[in-house]
């Protein structure tokens, strides 16, 4: 591994000018390095971090992924990442007109990454600066604990995408906001509801008479002075700036994930002896963190790289000759696959399609209201423009910036695949069925429609499960752990090993309470089909026997660990 010659930096330097002129945003400084394939492999499982800690499961990946490369040998292209400069991998062999290409697609993506809300925690530091001391630390607990350090990894790594990232994104992006109410939101919303649960007929009129406080003898509004309102609430109720006190001492405490609880509240860790399995903990949390925007914005973030790689290398004049060959490359990279996803073709084409949309104003009310198919075509389609070469307006560039700027993949997809879309470039959702008669697949268009495509989409997205500590059970003792079922269970697999995990890190017993499917042959009042056991084919008219078609039936279950032996129970 190397830095680039003089020669390749000043390709990069020109591609930074062209790409600030169209618009993107990053910094000045960028490191860029020569790597071979083999660097690949071995920096793949450190997720292209040089300087991330060791662990033994990364020793494995290199060693499966030389296998794999022997057997299927690749080239990949580049691979960037965000710190503070970027840094970004270029594989050995490319010629200078493919680094062109590649270096709009590099800058793209550190556009992204340093303009995405979802990075904003990751803007104030370099993390490969902070990973290389994060690793010595760990080298320095290896020599004094052994494979423990190990251990504690592997605990730590069984929960780390259950971390808070979205309350540490909440932070950054507003973080003067302790989410505390104001006396007014709280004395309304909290206060008269939860607290005193004063009938509806009460509330209104105490709205009323806040309303009448407002309103001026000749109509007009003025602003309510906070302190005389609550003289009168004050009379009526002498309690109630206790009860407001007490809920903002008690704020500030409610909204931290499984591992923040483990390292706050486990006796076992609070142990002079046990004090730096925190800061290993702390690591792998903070790392899990970094990460967690990017897989949240796959599909977002490879679609933005790839509009402009294309759009700017269009434009270049130092790929002249090179066309057919850029030409070969971005459909091997953008081709839209009929099965299955590429989320650089997918996020490509729906950055355009936005960007088509707003200059042609169908983003209004107007024209949702056109429900003629010839009249949507035509609509406002005096603009014309040309996706081969990016010429959009202002305000679709607007539109597409100011979605780069707040968006992920979730909100992106949900809100801007439509059926102008689907029809557009053909797709579908398809389904694959078992033809008896040949012994093999068959796939199959199960469904055109938007909102069929978006919920296949949605369903490949990362999601994990949301597992909450419950802290009054928890303080009778065991850790008390609540999943809370999105009509998914939980991976069986790994329960036993991770809450082995919990258990050595709380120091006592540790609690699971789930959700998980019970065959039932009552389907009355069921909403899930058992796509596990399919009901059984009709039997013959001469057959006595009736088969009954089953439904799933999602019962609560308890895990409870404790010695290390795991046992379920239902709960009633």
């Amino acid at each position: 591994m190397e830095i680039i010659d003089q020669h390749v930096k000043g390709i990069m330097e020109g591609c930074k000018r062209r790409a600030r002129d169209a618009g993107l945003s990053f910094e000045d400084e960028s490191l860029e390095y020569i790597v071979t394939n083999r660097d690949m492999i071995e920096l793949s499982p450190k997720v292209m971090i040089p300087t991330l800690y060791d662990y033994w499961v990364h020793d494995v990946r290199v060693i499966s992924g030389k296998g794999m490369y022997e057997l299927y040998p690749n080239n990949p292209y580049e691979t960037v990442i965000n710190t503070r400069p970027p840094i970004s991998f270029y594989n050995d062999n490319n010629p200078d007109w493919l680094n062109v290409m590649i270096f709009y697609h590099v800058l793209a993506h550190i556009d992204f990454f340093q303009n995405n809300l979802f990075f904003k925690h990751t803007w104030d530091y370099d993390f490969t600066g902070q990973a290389l001391a994060d690793k010595r630390l760990i080298a320095k607990y290896r020599s004094e604990h052994g494979r423990w350090v190990d251990y504690i990894i592997e605990f730590a790594r069984g929960i780390d995408n259950i971390v808070g990232y979205h309350d540490q994104v909440s932070k950054s992006v507003s973080p003067d906001e302790k989410r505390i109410l104001g006396k007014l939101d709280y004395y309304f919303d909290i206060f008269l509801q939860k607290e005193k649960k004063v009938s509806q007929n009460e509330y209104l009129k105490e709205i009323t008479r806040y309303n009448q406080i407002g309103s001026k003898e000749d109509g007009e509004k003025h602003v309510v002075q906070e302190n005389d309102y609550f003289i009168d609430v004050r009379i009526k109720y002498p309690e109630f700036d206790a009860f407001y006190k007490r809920y903002i001492e008690k704020k500030e405490d409610i909204r931290i994930d499984v591992m923040q609880y483990l390292m706050r509240y486990s006796s076992f860790l609070e142990k002079d002896e046990n004090k730096w399995i925190k800061t290993v903990m702390e690591i792998v949390r903070n790392t899990s963190i970094f990460f967690q925007p990017q897989i949240r914005t796959k599909i977002m973030n490879e679609g933005w790289a790839s509009i402009w790689h294309e759009m700017l290398f269009m434009k270049d004049d130092r790929i002249r000759g090179h066309e057919v060959d850029f030409a070969k490359v971005n459909a091997g990279v953008t081709a839209m696959p009929k099965v299955g996803l590429n989320p650089y073709a997918l996020g490509m084409r729906l950055f355009y399609h936005i960007a088509d949309m707003e200059d042609r104003g169908c983003y209004s009310w107007d024209y949702i209201n056109t429900h003629d198919e010839l009249k949507r075509k035509k609509y406002n389609s005096s603009v014309k423009y040309s996706s081969s070469e990016g010429i959009y307006s202002k305000k679709g560039f607007d539109r597409i910036f100011s979605l780069r700027e707040n968006l992920c993949d979730f909100t992106f997809i949900n809100s801007y695949i439509d059926q102008e879309f689907m029809n557009k470039h053909k797709l579908f959702v398809s389904g694959k069925r078992l033809n008896k008669e040949r012994m093999t697949w068959q796939y199959y268009i199960k469904s055109r429609k938007a909102e069929a495509y978006k919920e296949m989409l949605i369903d490949t997205l990362y999601h994990p499960p949301i597992i909450t500590v419950n802290h009054e059970k928890t303080a009778q003792g065991p850790l008390y752990l609540v999943h809370k079922f999105e009509g998914k269970p939980l991976k069986v697999d790994y329960i036993e090993n991770t809450m082995i995990g919990l258990e050595y890190l709380w120091g006592r017993s540790v609690r699971l309470e789930t959700s998980e499917p019970s065959a039932s042959k009552d389907t009355s009042h069921q909403r899930f089909v058992n796509y596990w056991n399919p009901p059984a084919p009709a039997a013959p008219a001469s057959s006595q026997a009736k088969q009954e078609p089953q439904a799933i039936v999602w019962k609560r279950v308890l895990y409870v660990m404790e010695n290390r032996k795991l046992i379920k129970r239902e709960i009633n």
